[in-house]
């Protein structure tokens, strides 16, 4: 059997157990540690090691064996935790990802991070408790190529015994055994993988049974949750039973299974490697007698069949599938919507059904997506520890929201961004203890990461109770910076200016932070997921960075507008209000901006058929509809000659299937068949601003006589 099969499914389970044990770690009170966390953590490392073993990953196996000697101890009060201690753990942990990508990478290990890891292992236990640890020296193996066990020496299939050889006793372990293991309903491929994995956990001394319940009596040093550890990784957890030797067969199939009968040739100790052995032992000999009971199967099973671990791209190709049918279904309901209803109306309430399933179906779908919050928060206590203590500061983090959910594809591609805006809250954002004594602030610093939904969005808050943001500090940098500022301007468009390429207030570069590079990097890879950033700053009281985002990417609520013979659809997240524009409140300003006043404020003006070159619309603004619409946390108003309504669109990636088009953010396909334009709101008014100002450039330098009849007919182009 090809063990790297389940090669994946033992990476994917191992990454979870790190993280479990990188929170638990994380949460522990050094003054007064819970035992439970302290057993979640041995447990991690335990279930680890075991997987390890039986995939042939020497090193791994190696370094959780020594890190799980050590929990162990630390878990029976021999080990007082310290600071520096959870620090040592944490990178233990650390190093075990690296071991574990090494492996999925086809590779090996870096041998002398490993003997590194082991020595400082190894001398905790000698400075804390004045003993080694049992297991690796801390010399790394030879460094070769992971072996399947199935290709060891001892991988030969373990002969079942005749049936005239089964005397009609009860069942009996044989001489010598400690552990009985009964594998239920196995398949016979699946019986000799886990038969020969239990003889490099042990010796087998007798097997016997059929397909419905097989026993394999072993003298070994593992324990049972170290057995069952290994066993699960290749069947399920319902078709093992691990029990001591002296312990009775259960009574309900006592009558039904055979005894195990004498051991075989093919099981005796000389077919299984001593090598194979070694590592698989048990911590240590000074274990508590009573190991804990193992869990419950009926739990076991209840767990197994909650849920079922799915690739992302069967869920991408069901999503686009779901979308096809979406349009499918649009192109027919507008077919229907002309028909008579009255003759119809079978077709027509059929047609209304049809479209009420597809919603729902598409929902669900999309829900199968959608991840939690938490796996993104989650990252962040580790972080904010070492960062805090590389810049000696004493800060305490905050969660809200973890519960939100959120696109997969999004969380991936918000963590970057998150880090920086974490980072650069920690370093700028937070004062020193001193310096917040000095203020009158507790001397932890807080800082607070919180998501929520908010209609079609989700918003996403960084918030430091920090110093807070300098207006005259981030002017006279702008200006030292070349950039355009004026002290007129208002303070959401000075905190904005910290997202200009090179822009940092630092006074000195730091491995941290400083050189100026990153947060327009985190406003762009924002802006790409459709979203913008706003920052609230109150000198003083702290920060607060704002990130809104949509749910997600595949499926759009959008407003559909008509310029000219076009349609095009605004994202509804986006659109504020919709009236009909005066000749009073529209105001020329400097070049060929105008700006529209609505309630006391004033919006640059948008002419949607100037930017994008549409042929045949009204170009007259008190004749046209004016659409009041947000982006990057500024207001336009937008210039169409009709709404037409709101609908769900499936969102197509235009650079995918064309190119990046200067305005537009994706493209959608209409009832009709033909294709609808997204609008990216403030990429249309850069567009319209480039465009004006190519228009202005050309009737500056035009002829001077040719001024009066061209200024009014040269369109930007």
């Amino acid at each position: 059997m090809d063990f790297s099969d389940f090669y994946e499914t033992f990476f994917e389970e191992a990454e979870e157990l790190l993280a479990d044990m990188e929170r638990h770690l994380l949460e522990l009170d050094l003054e007064s540690p819970d035992p439970e966390q302290l057993n979640a953590i041995f447990r991690a490392a335990h279930s680890i090691k075991g997987g390890a073993g039986t995939f042939g990953f020497d090193v791994l196996q190696q370094t959780t064996h020594l890190f799980e000697n050590l929990l162990d101890h630390t878990r029976r009060g021999e080990l007082a935790l310290r600071r520096d201690i959870v620090d040592t753990f944490l990178e233990t942990k650390d190093m075990l990802n690296d071991q574990l990508d090494a492996y999925r990478q086809g590779g090996e290990p870096d041998p002398e991070a490993f003997e590194r890891i082991c020595k400082v292992l190894q001398q905790i236990a000698l400075d804390e408790m004045g003993q080694g640890l049992e297991g690796a020296g801390g010399a790394a193996p030879e460094a070769t190529a992971p072996q399947a066990p199935a290709e060891a020496p001892a991988a030969e299939p373990r002969p079942e015994p005749p049936a005239e050889s089964v005397p009609p006793a009860a069942p009996a372990p044989a001489e010598g055994a400690n552990l009985v293991v009964a594998l239920l309903k196995v398949g016979d491929k699946d019986r000799e993988l886990l038969i020969e994995e239990l003889g490099h956990l042990g010796e087998i001394k007798g097997q016997g049974g059929d397909a419905e319940r097989y026993e394999v009596s072993l003298a070994t040093e593992s324990d049972r949750d170290e057995i069952e550890a290994v066993m699960c990784f290749i069947v399920e957890a319902e078709q093992v039973e691990v029990r001591e030797a002296s312990a009775p067969q259960p009574s309900a199939s006592a009558e039904a299974e055979p005894p195990i009968a004498a051991p075989s040739e093919t099981t005796s100790a000389e077919t299984t490697p001593p090598a194979a052995v070694a590592p698989a032992k048990a911590a240590d000999s000074a274990k508590p007698a009573a190991k804990p009971a193992a869990k419950p199967k009926a739990a076991a099973k209840g767990g197994e069949t909650t849920s079922i671990r799915v690739p992302v791209n069967k869920v991408d190709q069901i999503i686009n599938l779901v979308g096809e049918l979406i349009i499918t279904q649009s192109m027919l309901d507008q077919t229907v919507s002309e028909l008579d209803n009255v003759s119809n109306g079978a077709l027509v309430n059929g047609m209304s059904l049809l479209q009420r399933n597809a919603r729902d179906l598409q929902e669900s779908v999309m829900s199968i997506r959608m991840v939690p919050m938490d796996y993104v928060f989650s990252r962040f206590p580790r972080l904010v520890r070492d960062l805090a203590k590389k810049l000696d500061k004493d800060v305490e983090l905050v969660t809200e929201g973890e519960s939100t959910e959120l696109d997969k594809s999004l969380t991936e591609r918000i963590i970057d961004p998150l880090t920086h805006l974490v980072r650069n809250s920690l370093d700028h954002g937070i004062e020193s203890p001193e310096a917040r004594e000095a203020a009158g602030k507790p001397r932890t610093g807080r800082l607070t990461l919180s998501a929520q939904h908010q209609g079609g969005n989700i918003l996403i808050e960084v918030i430091d109770d920090g110093a807070g943001l300098n207006r005259d500090k981030l002017l006279a940098k702008a200006r030292e910076n070349g950039l355009s500022v004026s002290d007129a301007m208002s303070d959401d468009e000075v905190w904005q200016l910290i997202f200009a390429p090179g822009f940092s207030t630092a006074q000195e570069v730091s491995d941290v932070s400083g050189r100026g590079v990153g947060m327009d990097v985190v406003k762009r890879n924002i802006q790409e997921m459709g979203g913008h950033v706003e920052i609230l700053s109150r000198p003083g009281q702290g920060t607060t960075t704002r990130i809104v985002l949509p749910l997600t990417l595949a499926i759009l609520d959008g407003m559909s507008i008509k310029v000219g013979g076009e349609v095009f659809i605004l994202p509804l997240s986006a659109v504020l209000e919709s009236l009909q524009p005066r000749q009073e409140d529209l105001y020329a300003m400097a070049g060929d901006d105008v700006v529209l006043k609505v309630r006391d404020e004033y919006l640059p003006v948008v002419a949607v058929h100037q930017a994008l070159d549409v042929a045949g619309a009204c170009t007259e603004p008190t004749q046209c509809i004016a659409v009041i619409v947000q982006g990057e946390g500024r207001r336009y108003a937008l210039l169409v000659d009709d709404l037409l309504g709101q609908q769900q669109v499936v969102v197509k990636n235009l650079e995918t299937n064309y190119r990046k088009v200067p305005g537009v953010s994706a493209a959608t396909i209409l009832g009709d068949g033909s294709v609808a334009l997204i609008l990216d709101i403030a990429g249309l008014h850069r567009l319209n601003q480039s465009k004006q100002q190519v228009g202005h450039e050309q009737r500056r330098h035009a002829p001077t006589h040719h001024l009066p009849q061209t200024e009014k007919e040269v369109e930007p182009s």
